[in-house]
């Protein structure tokens, strides 16, 4: 009901003459009255181009047709009775009679009135309803004789009642909701007691288009009449509702984003005041800062959007913050930004020496990458894995890489990792998002090609929220780790000129693509020599200096030292001699602070004081004076050791048994030999028959210790055969190696470790598969002058060179008819 181009209560009530009998409202005497005056048969014709006159309603409406002002002027004269009919196409300037709508309504004219802008606006009332017959005359203007329109009125009911006041609440809200109605319509509407005209009054005036409007004219029947005019009142109010929605919607965001603004203001001034930083200039520094940064140009692209971005957001949104950091990073990280090495080979050479004694393998091969990186200065970094027990100094060696190339040293510990993003970060849309440790490290270190240690790589773990060792395929491939992408930078970052260093203790859990991706450096423990060395060069002095304790204050012999090594420590490396001596140390100091004389020169005697009695029993080879026992060597995650097979026979059916906590691969060894002696018992000289009428015990000592692998394999045939045939075993004689059901001897590994265990044990023979010759060349002639090494590829030969030809004192009768106790 918003349309009131055609109607205006404040316009037309004025423009009434105030001695006129008619009002615009009219009661239902006035209705009756109007309803009953006679109508002419022929009436002038007035077209209205953009309106339906309803019967009793007042509206003005402007002339500009000289057809029609010829029309109004004569109507005006006479008796002031014209018929208005509305026109089927508002686009035709001239219509004719054919062109008009066949119902139309009669109409007084009121007043009329020449307007300032020279138009002639009359005021009509509608009278009553008629239909078009037939045209009388079409100049200067239309005549038609005309019939008179009856409505049909049924007896008001209650339905009709509940009906009219539904149409008048209904339009009273309208009324409400539109701030273009004038409230005089409410109060037109509220004293408005006839039905008929109530209905002709909202239809005239309610926001319909003309076709709308002429149906409603033409319905004869009072109540269908009605429920169109609800129906259009209903749609005309729901969508008033919806627009003031809209708008008041608008106008709270409107009203937000002022406040804000306002709000935002002060608070610039406010900081500008305290000397801080106002957004502009903040968004002005992070420009300078990056004008200076050597990226490339997709990364500057980037910056670029981002930064864009930052300006249109508002500094009090949560989301701003959030960019800051994120261009922050960008800025923070060093694109193109690289340390200049050092090529000197031999001050490289003199501080790995320095700082690490031992090691040659992994000092060659960095002196061989710094050789090549000096003559082709594009080279692609090494991606190194050292592998070895703790306590060796892998982690540690990283350090003294990156002070011989003059790089920087960042290190990430990756025991115990299980989410992904720790390797290649969170998007940005996750609340507390941050790049992967990988980034952040290179962001830390200040430079694009840093020494990177990857600590324990091996410990690397797996869960539903991803693998971290798949991510660490692109960051260790030398061919695809020069665009390594972060979900937190979104712009790939180039990897190609750090030089990664893995560290593990095993390779058995590290995934096969990534250890391809590695060059594997083994990394063994050092021998009593190497470790009294290390002790002497670095651990005493660097206890001595956390300590606040000279030098001349206390000194450690060789044969002191190896004394701790030996009684006090069972590992690879030298982590738990380090805290020995740190003991020895502290020891010395309390004697200092608390001025006791004692000799700087400590003794064997001395250290069972400070340290109390020895914790370790030195694994010394046992005379092998009972048959049936053997020395084998092993090794394990500290090292290498010692260990002992027992064999031992008792009358039976040939029943095997094994004992020792042994794991399935050398339960198998053990009956891979029983198989083989049984098979070529005749070789050794034993009656087979032997085999059926005694039970085998083999057991390993240490019940509680789990050993497992296949290098016993030669050291439980050997006690077997020992068993059988009561020979005893060579002194000062141990072997490793794994055997076949043909009776080969196979490789095994770990020597190294092995052949250490056994000089710690005084052995002074050790046999080994011949495929083993290449470990025991690895090893400084200095560690094994004094042990004999015997290499063999047959079972027989081993039986051969481990058994003497005598028995062993009080040895039993083992022979068919033998029924002797179990032998010890």
């Amino acid at each position: 009901m918003n349309n009131y181009d055609n109607f205006d209560f404040n316009r037309a009530i004025p423009l009434i003459n105030e001695d006129s009998e008619f009002f615009p409202l009219m009661s239902q005497e006035d209705e009756e009255e109007m309803n009953n005056e006679e109508t002419p048969d022929i009436l002038s014709i007035l077209p209205l181009r953009n309106t339906v006159l309803f019967p009793g309603v007042v509206i003005p409406i402007t002339v500009g047709r000289d057809k029609s002002i010829k029309l109004i002027k004569d109507a005006y004269r006479g008796d002031r009775i014209i018929g208005v009919v509305s026109q089927r196409d508002v686009g035709i300037e001239d219509p004719t009679f054919e062109q008009l709508n066949q119902v139309g309504t009669v109409a007084l004219i009121i007043k009329m009135l020449q307007m300032p802008d020279g138009n002639t606006t009359v005021i009509i009332q509608g009278k009553q309803r008629f239909r078009l017959q037939e045209e009388i005359q079409n100049d200067p203007y239309i005549k038609a004789s005309i019939q008179k329109f009856e409505e049909v009125r049924p007896k008001p009911d209650k339905e009709f009642k509940a009906l009219m006041a539904s149409i008048k609440e209904m339009a009273m809200q309208i009324i409400q909701l539109s701030p273009n109605i004038p409230s005089e319509a409410g109060i037109a509407i509220k004293n408005i007691e006839s039905a008929s005209f109530l209905i002709n009054f909202i239809s005239s005036n309610m926001n319909a288009d003309v076709a709308a409007k002429q149906q409603m004219l033409e319905v004869a029947n009072l109540p269908e009449r009605a429920k169109m005019v609800l129906e259009h009142l209903t749609q005309e109010l729901q969508m008033q509702e919806l627009k003031n929605q809209i708008q008041s919607k608008v106008r709270v965001d409107l009203d937000k984003q002022q406040r804000d603004y306002f709000l935002n203001q002060q608070l610039k001034t406010i900081q500008e005041e305290l000397g801080g930083n106002s957004p502009d200039l903040e968004i002005e520094n992070l420009r300078f800062r990056a004008s200076e940064k050597k990226w490339s140009k997709d990364v500057a692209d980037h910056f670029n959007k981002e930064i864009e971005k930052l300006s249109r957001m508002n500094p009090a949104a949560a989301d701003y913050s959030i960019q800051i950091n994120y261009l922050e990073l960008l800025l923070d990280l060093p694109w193109n930004e690289f340390t200049k090495d050092n090529f000197d080979l031999k001050r490289a050479e003199k501080i790995l020496a320095k700082d690490h004694y031992g090691l040659e393998k992994v000092k060659q091969r960095i002196i061989e990458y710094l050789a090549v990186l000096k003559l082709k200065h594009n080279m692609k970094a090494p991606i190194l894995c050292l592998v070895g027990p703790p306590g060796v100094g892998k982690t540690s060696l990283g350090k003294s890489i990156a002070k011989a190339l003059g790089r920087k040293y960042v290190r990430m510990a990756l025991g115990g990792i299980r989410d992904e993003a720790e390797i290649r970060g969170h998007r940005k849309t996750y609340i507390g998002a941050m790049p992967g440790r990988i980034i952040q490290s290179i962001k830390k270190a200040g430079t694009s090609n840093p020494v990177f240690v990857l600590d324990e790589i091996d410990k690397v773990g797996n869960d539903f929220r991803g693998d971290p060792s798949s991510a660490l395929l692109e960051v260790l491939d030398p061919e695809q780790n020069n665009a390594f992408y972060d979900h937190y930078v979104e712009v790939d970052y180039d990897l190609s000129g750090v030089m990664f260093i893995a560290t593990a203790n095993s390779l058995s859990t590290i995934q096969p693509a990534l250890l391809d991706r590695m060059e594997i450096i083994e990394v063994n423990g050092y021998t009593i020599e190497e470790k009294v060395e290390i002790a002497k060069q670095h651990l005493l002095p660097k206890q001595r200096e956390q300590h606040g304790i000279k030098t001349k204050d206390i000194s450690l012999k060789a044969n002191v030292i190896e004394k701790v090594i030996e009684d006090y420590t069972r590992e690879s490396g030298v982590r738990g001699l380090e805290k020995k001596i740190g003991s020895l140390v502290r020891g010395v100091a309390t004697k200092i602070a608390m001025d006791k004389e004692y000799n700087p020169s400590l003794s064997k005697d001395d250290v069972e004081t400070i340290l109390g009695p020895p914790i370790f029993d030195k694994d010394l080879y046992e005379g092998n004076e009972v048959a049936g026992v053997v020395t084998g060597l092993a090794w394990t995650q500290v090292g290498g050791d010692i260990l002992f097979i027992e064999a031992s026979l008792s009358p039976g059916k040939g029943k095997l048994s094994l004992t020792g906590n042994l794991g399935d691969v050398m339960k198998e060894s053990a009956t891979i030999a029983m198989a083989y002696l049984r098979a070529n018992a005749s070789k050794f000289n034993i009656d087979y028959r032997l085999f059926d009428q005694w039970d085998v015990h083999v057991h390993v000592p240490a019940g509680a210790t789990p050993k497992d692998g296949p290098s016993a394999g030669i050291t439980m045939l050997t006690a077997l055969t020992s068993a059988f045939t009561q020979r005893k075993v060579k002194p000062h004689l141990a072997m490793t190696g794994e055997i076949t059901l043909r009776g080969k001897v196979l490789p095994v590994g770990g020597i190294k470790e092995k052949i250490l265990a056994a000089k710690r044990a005084n052995i002074k023979e050790i046999i080994l598969s011949k495929s083993n010759r290449k470990d025991i060349m690895e090893i400084k002639e200095d560690y094994i002058k004094d042990l004999n090494f015997y290499y063999v590829t047959e079972m027989k030969e081993v039986i051969e060179l481990a058994l003497s030809k005598d028995k062993v004192k009080d040895a039993i009768d083992v022979s068919v008819k033998s029924t002797s106790a179990e032998i010890h």
